[in-house]
């Protein structure tokens, strides 16, 4: 089984409040096979499975930007233990290796493991969605949000009280087009690299 642990560590936690209680609580749902738990003071780590899971977890921290993300694929041992943070194997020595190096990286992420080419195609496409995420307004995050729950242009724009020509403008400069592909591309990529041991997700 080939999994990804995330390991994600709080920048700047020495000088600001402790944002992982509310972190792991707006994380709660995500699909996980070992959930997210605090590993030590500014750190939590997670262990995924689903490869339709990364990029909802991935967009979540990007959006805060207060993360120093590392994301280590490969296998651990089986069988797994009950917390995440007391697991083994590569998947946890390449996420360790990530988030070090993430502190000095572009968007404060990285992705590592073995299959090089594989694991660099998809680091190097969450930096490239990092760039389209980074450039959002609050106003952009609300247009966003919506289309999210299913909304069309025009219902969004009667949600928040602006035409649907106004919606498509807030649309257009926050990327939401762009930023859905990057999703599905970011899927498609993790699937290669995480295989749960029965072929579906765990």
């Amino acid at each position: 089984m080939a999994v990804a642990v995330l390991t994600v560590d709080q920048r700047g936690s020495r000088t600001s409040d402790d944002r992982i209680p509310a972190t792991l609580a707006a994380l709660a749902d995500a699909a996980l096979l070992r959930p997210f738990e605090r590993t030590a003071g500014d750190e939590f780590q997670g262990v995924l499975a689903d490869p339709a899971g990364l990029a909802p977890i991935v967009e979540a921290l990007l959006r805060e930007d207060a993360w120093n993300v590392g994301i280590g694929v490969g296998a651990v041992e089986e069988p797994l233990p009950p917390h995440a943070n007391a697991g083994r194997g590569a998947a946890y020595l390449h996420a360790r290796d990530a988030v070090t190096s993430a502190k000095n990286s572009p968007w404060h992420l990285r992705v590592a493991g073995d299959a090089t080419p594989a694991v660099r195609a998809l680091e190097t496409t969450l930096w490239l969605w990092a760039a389209v995420l980074a450039r959002r307004t609050a106003r952009g995050w609300q247009v966003a949000d919506l289309v999210d729950e299913g909304l069309s242009y025009d219902e969004a724009g009667q949600r928040i009280g602006i035409s649907q020509s106004a919606v498509s403008q807030r649309a257009q400069a926050a990327g939401i087009v762009e930023g859905r592909r990057a999703r599905e591309l970011v899927t498609h990529l993790a699937s290669a690299l995480i295989t749960p041991a029965d072929g579906g997700t765990a």
